[in-house]
């Protein structure tokens, strides 16, 4: 499925941009459907995915040319865990926040009544059957640390799943999941089909989290420079037009349509709404570039996750982590896009977060912090 609204008249190839039907895609529809690609030069085609494990696959033949991408899922690869290892790129981080775990009626009263996630796994009598969308991905991570956040080890008391997220509410309405960790809208849909209830959100786990980026291969990112930051800048743009007080309506409108997500308008708006009353961190997509900037120390983080749960190499050491994590993330590139759409960059390269169980993470000594972890392997 292909969204394509520009004219093409610009003299370049058109880009292959792949995307899945989230909230989140919504800087690279509001690139095309503002003509922020013309503007600088590009002429995009949005290709609709139906899995994340479709995006890696055609990232790496070249299908797609870039893509919106989980950011685990490039660090997964960039490691070679579970499949083949190959060189990748973050252009800039497109999103914070504005996931979800979604539990089961059963579960979720169970929580609501006081009772430990233990216990209430217990009462199953077999092991919960959680899904996530992708193995190193974004949800898995979230869907792990809070598991392990409350004393239930995420390798060895559930049976994890992976699924495309517009599959989840029905597979729990089927008895299939006892619960699942998405991006909105589908976290949101199980409540509209009345078959479970988001529990937690992503951001109340780590607070302004790095969610989705704007991945491509290396080869595309050295090869061809001016065009990478061309398309970086393209997206910073689309970004900075969706955090403006206003346009998120206008947004909500083009997600919902068929070719995209193809929900109702009133669920994506819900989701876009800036409420915030609950004390959650909200999704968002600028912050006045904070969001877009790829923190080196995001990186190192899902190093961290991926050595907390025996996937990396112990023979690895933290200069290795330093070099791969300073190779996909490029930032010397982003700071050249940002300066060309007059985008604040931060000062740091890393930035300090506390997470739901109290840990903070600064980027430093990351093997240490992951071998510190009461539940790992």
């Amino acid at each position: 499925m292909t969204l394509n609204h520009s004219d093409g008249n610009t003299g370049q190839r058109p880009l292959r941009l792949g995307f899945m039907p989230l909230i989140d895609c919504a800087p690279l529809v509001a690139a095309v459907r503002l003509r922020l690609d013309r503007k600088h030069g590009l002429h995009l085609q949005l290709h609709r995915q139906a899995s994340w494990a479709a995006i890696r696959d055609k990232l790496l033949t070249g299908e797609l040319d870039a893509a919106h991408a989980l950011t685990g899922l490039v660090h997964g690869v960039q490691s070679g865990i579970g499949g083949v290892q190959a060189d990748l790129s973050i252009l800039l981080t497109l999103n914070r926040n504005g996931q979800g775990i979604v539990l089961s009626h059963r579960l979720a009263q169970a929580l609501d009544a006081g009772r430990p996630l233990v216990e209430a796994f217990a009462d199953l009598q077999r092991p919960p059957v959680l899904a996530q969308t992708f193995p190193t991905g974004t949800h898995a991570m979230w869907l792990y640390y809070w598991l392990a956040a409350q004393g239930v080890s995420p390798l060895h008391a559930i049976r994890s799943v992976a699924m495309p997220p517009p599959q989840m509410a029905d597979a729990l309405a089927r008895g299939e999941l006892d619960g699942y960790c998405a991006g909105e809208p589908w976290a949101q849909q199980a409540e509209t089909l009345q078959v479970g209830r988001r529990v937690v959100a992503s951001g109340e786990i780590w607070p302004d989290h790095p969610e989705k980026v704007l991945a491509c291969r290396r080869d595309f990112a050295t090869q061809e420079p001016e065009t990478a930051v061309a398309l970086t800048a393209t997206l910073l743009e689309a970004c900075r037009w969706l955090d403006e007080p206003g346009n998120r309506n206008q947004a909500a409108l083009w997600l919902a349509e068929p070719e995209v997500i193809g929900l109702p308008v009133e669920q994506i708006s819900t989701c876009l709404s800036a409420d915030d009353a609950t004390g959650i961190p909200r999704l968002s997509f600028h912050d006045g570039g904070a969001v877009n900037f790829p923190y080196l120390s995001d990186g190192l983080w899902f190093l961290s996750q991926f050595r907390r749960w025996g996937w990396l190499a112990q023979d690895r050491t933290e200069s290795d982590w330093a070099r791969q994590v300073a190779e996909v993330h490029g930032t010397a590139r982003y700071r050249e896009a940002a300066a060309s759409v007059a985008v604040q960059v931060p000062a740091a390269e890393s930035r300090r977060s506390v997470l739901c169980d109290g840990i903070v993470w600064d980027g430093h000594a990351a093997q240490a912090y992951a071998d510190a972890f009461a539940i790992r392997e």
